[in-house]
């Protein structure tokens, strides 16, 4: 009888792949015989780090004091001397303000900190005083509706005086175009070409 199916006998052509089950078992033995074994334990594994959570800056970042000004820069300075933007946590140099921003603002400097980037829940107690604090930075009285109703009308007026100036002008513009336009000519050329007397009436 002839075999009529295109699948060779005695070949695996089921594509799955097998696994040795006994070589794992073997493997996850010893595995686990490693793991109990206290020599082999690694010095890294202990208690997590606490880190403080996240607290806002109580300075002002500097980015423009450098702005304009030249500085001679050599590859053997040291980093603090380099162009760009120091870290002195990280003992990095960054480029641009940018990418300054985002380090300083980064897990990695805020680590270096000593800071995880978690922000601790404030109390009431804590948003009350908060508020009390920002009363108090500005006094009461400064800003009412009526200092806005009176910028609104000041707004306004300087709005209106822009446009009429700028009305103006385009008038101005067209009548030096207009000027420039017209052809000068001679009183006594234009008499003899006709241009002379176009409203009056001869008798």
């Amino acid at each position: 009888m002839v075999n009529t199916s295109n699948n060779a006998v005695g070949v695996d052509n089921t594509f799955r792949r097998k696994f040795d089950r006994e070589e794992y078992l073997e493997r996850a033995r010893e595995r686990e015989k490693e793991e109990a074994d206290p020599r082999h334990k690694s010095k890294s594994k202990g208690p997590p780090v606490q880190r403080k959570p996240l607290k806002h800056r109580d300075y002002e970042v500097d980015l423009e004091s450098r702005l304009g000004k030249t500085q001679v820069v050599t590859p053997i300075a040291p980093l603090s001397q380099q162009a760009g933007y120091y870290c002195s946590v990280c003992e990095c140099v960054v480029k641009d303000s940018a990418n300054y921003l985002d380090h300083i603002n980064g897990k990695k400097h805020q680590r270096a900190l000593g800071m995880s980037m978690r922000v601790e829940r404030a109390s009431l107690e804590q948003v009350q005083g908060r508020f009390e604090q920002l009363k108090k930075r500005k006094p009461p009285g400064t800003f009412t509706e009526q200092d806005l109703d009176e910028r609104i009308l000041k707004q306004q007026e300087e709005e209106e005086e822009r446009k009429r100036q700028k009305r103006e002008k385009k008038k101005e513009k067209k009548k030096e175009k207009a000027q420039e336009e017209e052809p000068e000519m001679d009183p006594e050329v234009a008499a003899m070409m006709g241009f002379g007397g176009f409203g009056s009436s001869k008798k």
